[in-house]
């Protein structure tokens, strides 16, 4: 929600001397309470995460600090080497999981605080009770940030305090409209204090006073605030989620057939995306054997399905199936009539040597599609890196003739099955285990 105006005569940040060394069962609000009597309705105080899981407790005996940050990690976002960004327990990113081995004794480590929340929450209510104010807490950490070099201290814990400050719907001092700005202000608190508190002076606390934009010290119904976690965005928000070899690693194996589309509109530009990584496969004698048909519109869609289904129930009823079994068989093989958007692969063997010898030409044409199989598997998956659902279907490839005619494709072109795309309608379903011994062979 929007807060008060942002602009002002300016704020005092210090750093509050004299806390001293945090045990565990430390009151730290008991802690600051005495080393800082001039607190004052409005100020907002500024905890270094340090300190809250000392006296938390947090405190564990690790000779091995990776196995303590296996304990905390969620799921690893990106590593290299032996730096590891990870998403910890809190929902938090950053390196090690906010596991920490300094300022503490040999053969130990800090975690963070295992609710930073509720334990700014404890800490406010614990300086209203002991000094009789009203003010906001911040518990910060330091952590590292995408796109930019060095450390600054964020807010990952926070109670009293306009976490985020939404002008969206405002104006900016020329009237243009602002439609996305939404201010981190409790991570701008966080850097401000880190500025006083500093890494190695030992002064854990720190002060802010002047700013009444940044308090949120009560709501309509007495609920609270939502905390620090509301600044850790959502994952389908998160454009930026994996590192790049483990986003490559998910698109792969987080590749699902999809059978059931949404109405929503395919972007044209993902699908063209699609195909320049399809381009890049390996392909025999530098050729580039990869044609995509784009059927983009209603009618080219119904115009080839319509063609094909009526080529496979003639075929079916030359096979002698009954009109209650082709019915049943034509149904199952929807998928492509219920997709928004087809892609219909097609092989060209432009460049392709001859033998004039059975067995090497026809291993010169395997090797043709093999190549057509790896460029559709790389369309596959990045169409899967656009978060964009797709079915390869082989229908396409019984009725050849009946795809160019339609499509008025040149007879060297050999369609290669069907991509069905499109929205998924549900997430698809967990991929089952496989063992990958069970499809290796070492000699």
């Amino acid at each position: 929600m929007s807060g008060a105006p942002r602009t002002g005569p300016g704020f005092r940040v210090w750093a509050v001397p004299g806390i001293g060394e945090v045990v565990p069962g430390d009151d730290l609000a008991k802690l600051i309470a005495a080393a800082e009597p001039g607190l004052a309705d409005g100020d907002v105080v500024l905890v270094t995460s340090k300190v809250v899981s000392k006296a938390e407790g947090r405190i564990v005996a690790a000779d091995d600090r990776e196995a303590a940050v296996d304990g905390e990690t969620v799921r690893v976002v990106a590593r290299r080497g032996t730096l590891r960004i990870v998403e910890n327990r809190q929902g938090l990113v950053m390196a090690a999981a906010g596991v920490d081995a300094s300022n503490t004794p040999a053969g130990t480590v800090l975690l963070l605080p295992v609710d930073p929340d509720s334990s700014a929450r404890t800490i406010r209510d614990g300086l209203r009770d002991a000094l009789g104010v009203r003010v906001g807490v911040v518990v910060t950490d330091t952590s590292g940030r995408p796109w930019r070099s060095g450390l600054t201290d964020i807010a990952i814990g926070a109670a009293g305090v306009r976490v985020l400050d939404d002008l969206r719907g405002g104006t900016d001092t020329h009237g243009n409209p602002l439609n996305v700005t939404v201010v981190a202000t409790a991570d701008e608190l966080a850097a401000a204090g880190d500025l006083v508190k500093g890494k190695t002076a030992g002064l854990p606390v720190a002060v802010v006073r002047g700013l009444p934009h940044a308090l949120h010290l009560d709501t309509p119904d007495g609920t609270e605030e939502p905390g620090a976690r509301a600044l850790v965005r959502a994952a389908r928000d998160d454009m930026f989620r994996l590192g790049t070899s483990e986003a490559v690693r998910e698109a792969v194996t987080g590749r699902r057939t999809v059978r059931s589309f949404t109405e929503q509109p395919v972007d044209p530009g993902a699908v063209r995306r699609a195909v320049a990584a399809a381009v890049t496969a390996p392909a025999p004698h530098h050729t580039t054997p990869w044609r995509f048909v784009l059927l983009e519109s209603a009618d080219a869609r119904l115009r080839l399905l319509d063609a094909m289904r009526d080529a496979w129930i003639a075929d079916l009823r030359r096979d002698g199936k009954s009109e209650e079994s082709i019915a049943k068989r034509v149904r199952r093989g929807d998928v492509l009539r219920h997709a928004p958007y087809l892609a219909v692969p097609c092989l060209v063997t432009e460049g392709a040597h001859h033998y004039g010898h059975a067995r090497r030409d026809a291993a010169e044409r395997e090797m043709f599609v093999v190549a057509m199989g790896a460029g559709v598997q790389n369309f596959l998956v990045a169409l899967a890196g656009e978060r964009l659902g797709s079915a390869w279907v082989s229908s396409t490839m019984f009725c050849r003739d009946v795809v160019r005619e339609v499509l008025e494709l040149p007879a060297e072109w050999d369609p290669m099955g069907a991509v069905a795309i499109g929205h998924p309608a549900v997430e698809p379903a967990e991929r089952p285990a496989r063992p990958v011994d069970a499809f290796v062979r070492v000699r």
